[in-house]
């Protein structure tokens, strides 16, 4: 099968970290063709992939029968809007969470593919992480027993407003940090656990300049534990990226998965050892194993968002089930829209579709 011709829209920070640098690394992917107006984007583009096309619109990329894959990196606001011309022109579609603003907007965008038949899913690169990757292991792994408590942590330290044009931090549909960070704290959780029973919130703004959420803390309850999902703008000491105690033990990890810092310093993912963390950011493990007492360190596994574009390949090509299903995106989407439920009446709702 000939490479699949892709075109992203949009080469801010996600266009330009996230997905760029994996299309141009992972076999079966041609990076054919970006849309950008900015100067310094257009600069870096042609320096780091000289034989990829820039065009100054979005329609310029939707309208261009020569290609296979469209990914959306645009500004929340238009994900529903790209997605669903891409989709309507015959592309195959990733689109950078949160999926949608609304729940509606995504089951009309899921519907929409099965009627045009093209792939479409929502890039929570956060499953293909070290911390989540080791995590998953590890509940297999029976040697935490059955969990009783999860903590996630997402958290910042960014007290002065923003420079102008950061629309993650304008008060509009889809920003905000539960849209922006959430979403990945949110679908780890459902990646591990499924779904949840109800969702209790509490979504504030912390920065007294904040004119969208900077903070949350998000509670899905399960029959036998709760999952906490935390962040904060104001966090100059992070929480545990994980903590999870058990019936058998107790695993926490501190700090960021390595690959997005990696790939800002110009690193690309074509190694064998990719994503691989230092010994200092491994997790500990505090259990018991047939009565001897174990207390550890973790070695994390390779984190490696190449497996979130080498599925999508595969699955395009009818080899394997699709990592991310669109029905997964919009379940966070959902989450998100009764977690502001939940937070502005101040009690707990239970969980519905």
């Amino acid at each position: 099968m000939n490479n699949l011709r892709t075109g992203i829209i949009g080469f801010g920070f996600s266009g330009r970290v996230f997905q760029a640098p994996f299309i141009d690394a992972v076999e079966g992917f041609e990076l054919t063709k970006i849309s950008t107006a900015n100067p310094d984007s257009i600069k870096l583009i042609e320096n780091r992939y000289p034989d990829t096309i820039i065009v100054p619109r979005a329609e310029e990329i939707i309208n261009d029968t020569s290609l296979d894959l469209v990914i959306v990196t645009s500004p929340n606001i238009f994900h529903y809007q790209w997605t669903k011309e891409a989709l309507l022109a015959g592309k195959h579609v990733v689109v950078e969470k949160p999926f949608t603003n609304t729940a509606a907007e995504a089951d009309e965008l899921i519907e929409l593919s099965k009627q045009t038949g093209k792939t479409l899913t929502v890039y929570h690169n956060r499953r293909f992480v070290s911390d989540i990757k080791t995590a998953r292991k590890l509940l297999f792994s029976g040697l935490l027993g059955d969990v009783v408590d999860y903590e996630a942590h997402f958290d910042r330290f960014r007290p002065e407003a923003q420079p102008a044009g950061y629309w993650r931090e304008d008060p509009l549909p889809g920003s905000g940090i539960l849209y922006d960070l959430g979403s990945h704290l949110i679908d780890q959780a459902l990646y591990l656990f499924g779904l949840p029973l109800a969702v209790t919130a509490n979504i504030c703004r912390q920065r007294p300049w904040a004119k969208a959420d900077d903070c949350f803390d998000v509670m899905l309850h399960y029959p036998t534990h709760t999952a906490t999902l935390k962040s904060s703008m104001l966090a100059k000491i992070p929480g545990p990226t994980i903590q999870i105690h058990g019936t058998k033990g107790t695993f926490v990890k501190y700090g960021l998965d390595v690959q997005e810092d990696n790939i800002n310093k110009g690193l690309i993912p074509n190694t064998p050892d990719w994503g691989k963390e230092p010994e200092m950011g491994w997790g500990k493990l505090v259990t018991e194993f047939n009565g001897v007492k174990l207390k550890a360190l973790v070695e994390s596994e390779n984190g490696d968002y190449r497996e979130f574009f080498i599925n999508l390949r595969d699955s395009i090509q009818g080899k394997v089930d699709l990592a991310v299903k669109p029905e997964d995106a919009r379940t966070v989407i959902r989450i998100i829209e009764l977690a502001f439920q939940s937070s502005n009446e101040r009690r707990t709702v239970d969980f519905s579709k």
